[in-house]
């Protein structure tokens, strides 16, 4: 009966012609599939993300799949976006590797698409490797493989991902807490930290570097890692994202996401890069608006790739991996192919030939605007001017703070009282701000910019600011009748100790030993030379540069500790003797490093430059010939009592008696009419100057001064300039 059955529904096929019974023999039901596609990228861009009829032909693995797309026949491997499951890996010699729950994984989804009509939205196609995203009227099988612990996230695809990472993540996250499948001994990290200082408002007060939880510091990728390290404008976009940063956030609040905190890495961790301190990882937005995402979006920024079983990423790593990949498609910043921006800025701060060029400039330029880059102290900045486009160093006119510690030839210099209160305080008033007006007041020898804000008013108040606080606070102010009399009552003080004079230049200066550490430098000089005689240096292997410590062999054929002030050439090497004061131009041959057993922070300079107290030094140079032969024939390389006067812009001015007579040696150069008297106002010391009186040769200084100045006072005009 059942054949029967079915030969009745052949001859009614037959009849219909249906089918196989077709006229002409069925030649037009034959479908033409289509097994290539030449350009599979363009073929994606195409659709538009648009749902596409499919049927699946084969299932590779979990997450990979042939596909017959309807209705052009299109015969498509696809990959699921934002996935990977465990795989059948071929060997070289042929053998097959099956990994974990990869057999498990392509059965879960042979048994739910396998010769099944779904939807598929193609999304992207790096590498000619089609990606997308299989849609079942039972749901989203990406989803479910994440869910059941077949598969695992995988950053370089979730970018792509249409349907919403978070949910990809959420479903991930659900595996590992159950701990399914793949995650079978995946062990959580620990917090470590409180979830009350995970989120926390704060103020921003510096950009210090573009480097955040997920974002790359823009660098060149084969860099010299003993290379230093170029300025901020030459590094291209760095300038940009620097900006974009400080016009956004500084001096705002922010809010701060302790995303995860990174262990401190060792150098050898790191393959010869310095160690990094413990850091502490956030992502910080502004308004709602993320600000990682926004420096990836302007292409100002990257984003960091991770490996795949490290959780140590940002909160939002979804976003940042999407706002590059728009990012790279619109060709934004680093991704442009236009020629990168080049910023040329010039730096003025530590030269002063430059700074003199420029000072006229500035000046006719009157207000300008800057931003402050960088905090020295409470009033030594370094500005950027936009509009001139250079970089300067600069004081705060009118004010005067105590100064921070610095590393000086003699060795660590300590920090002055308040002096890093002073310094943050600068930098929460005014780093990397736009400050305006600002106005050029002069230039010192030093190459620092004197600056006004505003004017002196505003020095003033910064100075009224700090009375009785901190650097006042152990001030009382007095009446000022008290103060003028104890400026009357002051005496000159009197504190004579034993100096050996070692050398006297031609202006008139002279350097001298203190004898009570003489005894050091002698048994320094015995043991160095001890040792350079055991191991002689090796001639011509010291490299000179100006300002390092060296040993230098002088005439004598001895070696002395010295400072190397000029390098002309090879030949002619312009060193000073830092424990006797003499200078001499030597080949470089006749150098050698010094030893560190011997540097400075062994044992000082020992040469102290002074100058006369209460004299000028003749202009005439035969005259200034005369008074430096004198001097020389008196002290030089005899032991004298000093005592300090005053303190000058070079060096202290003292007295310098005979150590035998107690005779002023500067007195008498006056007496035998060498010098001039230089008068004093203080009074204090008028009684010294009173001396000048005493001259008794040599009138053409002194005298003749006098002379014209009293018949000029009797006919009332000004006398000529006495040389």
């Amino acid at each position: 009966p059942e054949q029967a059955r079915l030969c009745d529904l052949e001859d009614q096929a037959k009849a219909a012609k249906k089918g196989l019974w077709t006229e002409g023999g069925g030649a037009h039901t034959v479908r033409d599939l289509k097994y290539t596609i030449e350009n599979p990228r363009n073929f994606v861009d195409s659709i538009h993300q648009k749902p596409v009829n499919a049927i699946i032909e084969h299932v590779r693995d979990g997450c990979i799949v042939r596909a017959l797309l309807l209705p052009d026949y299109y015969l498509v491997t696809v990959m699921l976006s934002g996935i990977k499951c465990p795989t059948f890996k071929r060997e070289a010699d042929g053998s097959e590797t099956i990994e974990p729950f990869s057999a498990e994984a392509k059965f879960f989804t042979e048994s739910r698409l396998l010769q099944r009509d779904v939807q598929i939205i193609l999304e992207s196609c790096p590498n000619q490797v089609i990606l997308g995203t299989i849609l079942h009227p039972n749901g989203n099988i990406t989803e479910l493989l994440l869910k059941e612990g077949f598969a695992r996230c995988v950053d370089w695809s979730m970018a792509v991902y249409t349907q919403g990472a978070e949910k990809l993540r959420a479903a991930e996250r659900s595996a590992k807490e159950r701990k399914v499948r793949i995650w079978k001994d995946y062990v959580a990290p620990t917090a470590n930290m409180d979830q009350k200082d995970r989120q926390f408002v704060a103020k921003l007060s510096q950009c210090h570097n573009i480097i955040s939880n997920d974002l790359k510091q823009i660098h060149e990728k084969n860099k010299d890692k003993d290379k230093r390290f170029r300025p901020l404008y030459d590094i291209p976009y760095m300038f940009e994202a620097r900006e974009f940063l400080r016009k956004k956030l500084i001096g705002k609040k922010v809010n701060v996401t302790v995303d995860y905190i990174r262990a401190a890495t060792s150098a050898m961790e790191t393959g010869g890069v310095p160690a990094f301190p413990e850091r502490t990882c956030a992502t910080v937005t502004i308004g709602g608006i993320n600000i990682a995402e926004a420096l990836v979006s302007k292409g100002l920024a990257t984003v960091i790739r991770y490996r795949q079983d490290d959780d140590q990423r940002s909160s939002h790593y979804d976003e940042l991996l999407a706002a590059e990949a728009r990012a790279i498609k619109n060709g934004k910043g680093l991704h442009s192919k236009k020629e990168v921006p080049i910023h040329r800025v010039a730096d003025i701060s530590g030269e002063t030939q430059k700074a003199k060029q420029f000072l006229p400039f500035l000046q006719r330029a009157g207000r300008s605007e800057a931003v402050v880059e960088y905090v020295f102290s409470g009033s030594r900045l370094k500005l950027y001017m936009p509009k001139e486009t250079c970089l300067i160093t600069f004081l705060l006119a009118g004010i005067e703070c105590p100064r921070g510690s610095r590393n000086m030839p003699s060795g660590m210099q300590v920090a002055e009282p308040y002096s890093e209160e002073a310094t943050i305080f600068t930098k929460e008033l005014v780093l990397q701000r736009e400050v305006r007006p600002l106005q050029i007041c002069s230039l010192k020898w030093v190459a620092m910019w004197l600056w006004c804000i505003g004017n002196y008013r505003s020095c003033f108040k910064l100075w009224k600011m700090c009375v009785y606080r901190q650097l006042w606070a152990n001030y009382e102010e007095k009446p000022k009748e008290e103060v003028a009399q104890l400026t009357e009552e002051k005496e000159r003080v009197a504190k004579y100790r034993a100096v050996y004079v070692t050398e006297i230049t031609d202006g008139l200066h002279f350097f001298a030993q203190d004898v009570e550490t003489g005894t050091k430098l002698e048994s320094l000089m015995e043991s160095m030379r001890g040792e350079i005689a055991a191991q002689p240096p090796v001639e011509g292997s010291f490299t000179p540069r100006r300002g390092d410590f060296c040993i230098a062999k002088f005439g004598d054929g001895e070696w002395y500790r010295a400072r190397i002030e000029k390098v002309e050439s090879p030949a002619k090497v312009h060193v000073y003797y830092i424990d006797y004061g003499n200078r001499e131009i030597l080949s470089s041959t006749r150098l050698a490093a010094l030893p560190p057993a011997f540097s400075t922070r062994t044992l000082l300079p020992q040469a102290t430059e002074y100058t006369f107290a209460f004299i000028q030094v003749p202009q005439d140079e035969d005259a200034r010939t005369d008074a430096v032969d004198s001097v020389v024939r008196d002290i030089q390389n005899t032991q004298c009592l000093l005592n300090v006067e005053y303190s000058g812009i070079v060096c202290p001015h003292v007295t310098l008696q005979f150590a035998d007579s107690k005779d002023d040696v500067g007195l008498g150069l006056v007496k035998e009419g060498l010098v001039m008297v230089d008068v004093r106002k203080e009074k204090h010391l008028q009684k010294m100057v009173s001396d000048k009186h005493a001259r008794s040769q040599i009138w053409e200084h002194l005298s003749g001064r006098e002379r014209v100045t009293d018949k000029a006072n009797r006919f009332s005009f000004s006398p000529p300039a006495c040389r």
